[in-house]
């Protein structure tokens, strides 16, 4: 396993440049002229080179690069163009508020999905199973947006059980008070596709050969289902969840915005908004490297689910 993962790390180096040269050319020649963006409207060729020796975008090409470069290595982006605060201590007070809302929101939507998934499939091809993915189905139609207004008016304004928005210090604080309607929202938005998938998942598996041969020895349906199928159905799980986990963190920005949480999605639309490039540069490059450490991740789960799995 050492010797897969050593491996692995080697093959996400030229990913990793790749992603680099084309964020790099993306911004400096599609993002336009980083000096006009700083100067604004009201200024004069004298600020602009200035501006331009400042930042480094007067260097040839080559030099530029080597810049960026130093930059990821040394997880140094400098200052937000925006509030001149350090793009480094910008990205470590967001991640906190989005993982304090994305941990739990996984977890519970990865067990809550599995868990229903594997019950209607238990039923399948019943009533009840109809119904399930009809309301899936309508559940799926409808606009977060829509979910996030229902759910403020009826959860905060009508009961009264959580506030409309904010965020405080303390984790627990935040996960018990503030953190709770936006997992509650993104849950009723999430298990509905998830249960879906996982659901078609799970009949892949029922109509295996291994399935027709426990009944034939006699095990019950529940041990096959939680024990056999679940197993065998974990592989395409944990690609799902691990996939979508570095999107969720940019994902987010509708529930952060709505409920003023300060987290890493609230940031990269501000930055959209600011034309803030140092920012939005980090997080992309962030994301990517996050990207690859997740498939490797799945990888070496798929190794501890299923012990025939070869890591080469």
């Amino acid at each position: 396993m050492t010797a897969f993962i050593i491996r692995r790390l080697w093959q996400m180096l030229p990913t990793m440049l790749g992603v680099v040269l084309l964020v790099f050319f993306l911004f400096n020649w599609v993002g336009g002229d980083p000096a006009y963006v700083l100067a604004g409207k009201i200024s004069n060729p004298e600020q602009i080179a200035n501006i331009r020796k400042q930042l480094g975008v007067d260097e040839p090409i080559w030099v530029q690069l080597w810049i960026f470069i130093k930059q990821i290595v040394t997880a140094d982006f400098g200052a937000s163009w925006s509030t001149n605060e350090t793009v480094s201590n910008i990205l470590a007070t967001r991640m906190g508020p989005s993982l304090t809302v994305l941990i739990p929101l996984e977890i519970l939507e990865a067990l809550l999905s599995i868990a229903l998934a594997l019950a209607v499939a238990y039923v399948r091809g019943s009533l009840t199973d109809r119904m399930v993915m009809i309301a899936c189905t309508v559940g799926m139609s409808i606009s977060i947006l829509v979910y996030i207004i229902v759910f403020q008016y009826f959860f905060a304004y009508q009961l009264g059980w959580f506030p409309v928005q904010g965020w405080g210090d303390g984790v627990f604080n935040n996960l018990v008070k503030y953190a709770a309607l936006p997992i509650l929202i993104a849950l009723a938005v999430g298990i509905a596709p998830n249960l879906r998938l996982y659901r078609t998942f799970m009949l892949d598996e029922v109509n295996q050969d291994y399935v027709r041969t426990a009944r034939a020895k006699g095990l019950s349906e529940n041990r096959i289902m939680w024990v056999h199928v679940l197993r065998n159905a974990s592989i395409p799980i944990i690609t799902h969840i691990m996939a979508n986990l570095p999107g969720l963190l940019i994902g987010a920005f509708l529930i952060e915005r709505f409920f003023s949480i300060p987290g890493i999605g609230r940031e990269i639309i501000m930055a959209v908004d600011r034309s803030d490039f140092p920012v939005i540069k980090a997080i992309t490059v962030y994301v990517a490297f996050a990207t690859m450490a997740f498939n490797l991740l799945a990888d070496l789960m798929y190794r501890l689910v299923d012990p025939r799995v070869q890591l080469k």
